[in-house]
């Protein structure tokens, strides 16, 4: 690793979006620190990918739920890297559920990954930022903007992030961290995998570009945003929909 290789965190990054984010990264010539939850195969997979193409990364299990776990793997991946230039919280889940059968473990289960992990790997990693700055990116969703029945509470855990991505923008600015979060409608990873067809069909026949969104879609966007090229940005969230979501 070289002494001005950016280094980032990715959680989530063993599937889906996370898996995309840290290969793209990784493709940019970032060394890539995967967090995952349980599927160790599956990450190192990825690592795996990364380094056959060149490039530089490693993985780490933690449950971003649990405070101490997100403490002991920053730590881990500092006394590694030395720095942390770049983080990409990606993980997340999604839990359809109408308003009729929402209960305190799911509301729970939900705010402390969509939301609360966020937070905290946020404080976990400022230390490590170097003095010139670096990256934050956040993933929120395009329900935010037009919630669905059933979907209700998952929007407004991704709305809080929105929320708190504007805020922390604000408070971090003068340390040259920009926090910026991107906003994906129907990807195809495997937590949408039990989506309807009709559901599927209707999306694409709604979004302008005329298909639903893929991992790579997305990473390439959070990519950006994770690199200097979005240096005048920050406190956004970016819709990356193919055009579905009437934001205005």
């Amino acid at each position: 690793m070289s002494a001005d290789q950016k280094i980032a965190i990715v959680t989530g990054g063993s599937r889906g979006i996370g898996a995309a984010v840290a290969r793209r990264l990784a493709s940019r010539g970032m060394a890539v620190s995967i967090l995952y939850l349980s599927n160790a195969g599956k990450a190192e997979e990825i690592v795996a990918d990364i380094r056959w193409a060149g490039g530089t990364a490693d993985s780490i299990a933690a449950d971003v739920s649990k405070p101490a776990e997100i403490r002991q793997a920053v730590e881990n991946i500092v006394k590694r890297h030395g720095r942390i230039d770049v983080l990409v919280n990606a993980a997340g889940i999604l839990e359809m559920q109408p308003l009729a059968t929402i209960d305190d473990e799911t509301i729970a289960r939900s705010f402390d990954v969509n939301v609360k992990s966020v937070i905290h790997m946020i404080q976990a990693c400022l230390p490590h930022f170097p003095a010139s700055g670096g990256r934050i990116v956040n993933l929120s969703s395009n329900l935010i903007y037009q919630p669905r029945p059933g979907a209700g509470f998952y929007a407004a855990t991704k709305a809080a992030v929105s929320v708190l991505t504007n805020a922390f923008a604000k408070e971090l600015g003068p340390r040259g961290i920009t926090v910026n979060a991107v906003a994906p409608s129907l990807t195809r990873t495997d937590m949408t995998a039990a989506t309807p067809e009709a559901r599927l069909q209707a999306v694409t026949a709604a979004t302008p570009l005329g298909r639903i969104g893929e991992p790579e879609d997305i990473a390439d966007v959070v990519s950006f945003l994770a690199s200097d090229d979005s240096r005048w940005i920050t406190g956004r969230t970016i819709l990356t929909d193919g055009g579905l979501t009437d934001a205005l």
